[in-house]
């Protein structure tokens, strides 16, 4: 009979075949856990977005029903807002899903449309917010600058610039048609990229730049944008702060401090999106130059594309008077 005993931590036996059994149970039992413990952060993190969205968006659509007059900037959130609720749902939901034990649940239809909806669901997110940022900064700069005869239409940029972004990344997020499929029963995975639930067609070294390319350049633009806007916003505040400290009458100060108000809370949204922003692409640069990307960098890369969607409409009902009114 073959004895085994736990010294120290270690297993010891005179054969190798119970130890080596008594690791993979431990490791078993480890992975198990952990994929509980990840498994509920997701479901957290999808049921908070997806309650705060809707939540958001329907005191958005409730004050345009009652004839309340929105904003301009409040049609641009309506975009965010939508463009969040389809990132939680196309990216919080599946994974959640996969880490229960539910991995092929997707068929090749199934995998094309989630992945291309989660796509464009980024990318309209970082195109409202930037161009959230930029119209703002319009709106709040000085009369007598080159801007002004740019407010007179910024209703309308607002309308072309959103739309667009959002039929550039549908556009975009095509390619994800061709790449992503499912796995049909015990098929082999040598040639596909695992993302848990659905994979993707491995090529080159030189296909896979074009196409980090391709989704990476009009981020970079957006981005651009929205910190030369929040550089902008910030400047317009700091010299509103220094004229007001000469002046004696309220009227102006009055007048301004709900673009002030709304300016800041732009500028707060745009901090936390760019710190956001910037976790989710680090982990998608790793996921993406990885040969066989590991279960842990491919559920960390999930969960902090959520975080935004997530935080974001919080943040901007606790902004707001009149949601919390």
């Amino acid at each position: 009979m073959d004895s085994f005993r736990i010294e120290n931590g270690d297993c010891v036996s005179t054969f190798t075949l119970p130890c080596r059994i008594l690791s993979l149970r431990t490791r078993t039992d480890s992975m198990e856990a952990s994929e509980l413990s990840i498994g509920m952060i997701f479901i957290s993190l999808t049921i908070t977005g997806i309650l705060g969205n809707l939540t958001l968006l329907y005191h958005y659509i409730y004050f345009y029903l009652t004839r309340y007059r929105l904003r301009s900037t409040d049609w641009i959130l309506i975009h965010l807002i939508v463009a969040n609720i389809l990132t939680v749902l196309c990216k919080g939901v599946p994974q959640t899903i996969s880490l229960f034990g539910f991995t092929d649940f997707l068929n090749d239809i199934g995998c094309k449309l989630v992945c291309s909806l989660r796509r464009v669901g980024r990318g309209a997110g970082i195109g409202s917010t930037s161009f959230l940022s930029v119209f703002q900064a319009i709106i709040i700069s000085p009369r007598n600058s080159r801007n002004s005869e740019l407010k007179v239409r910024t209703h309308k940029c607002i309308c072309c610039s959103v739309y667009l972004n959002w039929v550039i990344y549908l556009l975009i997020s095509s390619v994800n048609l061709v790449h992503m499929r499912a796995r049909y029963g015990n098929e082999s995975t040598t040639n596909l990229k695992s993302f848990i639930y659905c994979y993707s067609v491995r090529h080159d070294p030189t296909s896979d730049i074009l196409y980090a390319t391709l989704l990476s350049g009009p981020e970079v633009l957006l981005l651009g944008l929205m910190l030369w806007a929040s550089g902008s916003m910030v400047l317009t505040l700091y010299r509103h702060k220094q004229m007001m400290q000469y002046m004696s009458r309220t009227s102006l100060s009055s007048r301004s401090a709900p673009e002030s108000r709304a300016t800041k809370t732009i500028l707060l949204l745009v901090c936390t999106f760019v710190s956001f922003y910037t976790i989710s692409s680090v982990c998608q640069s790793f996921g993406a130059l990885l040969y066989n990307p590991s279960w842990f960098l491919v559920n960390m890369t999930a969960m902090s594309s959520l975080l935004f969607p997530t935080v974001c409409p919080f943040l901007l009902m606790s902004q707001d008077s009149r949601i919390s009114s």
